[in-house]
């Protein structure tokens, strides 16, 4: 499980769109993707976004484990989405200082 994360998240440095990559759901336009992956019958899922140019950030790791479908739970969107802020933020004051 994590050779085939790894190698997703490598093809996304490389600019390519992973095969197990799927637009994650609320992010419109963000570029948020997730890898889901499953092993020894668990459900793993790897959030990143390739939103900024020459970096992808993973924003978050975790294990499936809502026994309520397939939806990712609130508490862990939340946690992506002010994560996702955040690197937002970070990019934001690096423009700055490049300028």
């Amino acid at each position: 499980m994590r050779r085939e994360v790894g190698l997703a998240l490598f093809q996304a440095q490389r600019g390519e769109k992973p095969a197990s990559a799927k637009p994650m759901e609320g992010f419109k336009g963000a570029k948020v993707l997730k890898i889901v992956e499953d092993h020894d019958g668990n459900t793993y899922r790897v959030v990143y976004t390739v939103k900024f140019q020459e970096v992808v950030y993973v924003l978050h790791c975790f294990q499936k484990k809502s026994k309520s479908g397939i939806a990712t739970p609130k508490r862990d969107v939340e946690l992506i989405r002010a994560r996702f802020r955040s690197v937002q933020q970070i990019e934001s004051e690096q423009k700055k200082w490049q300028k």
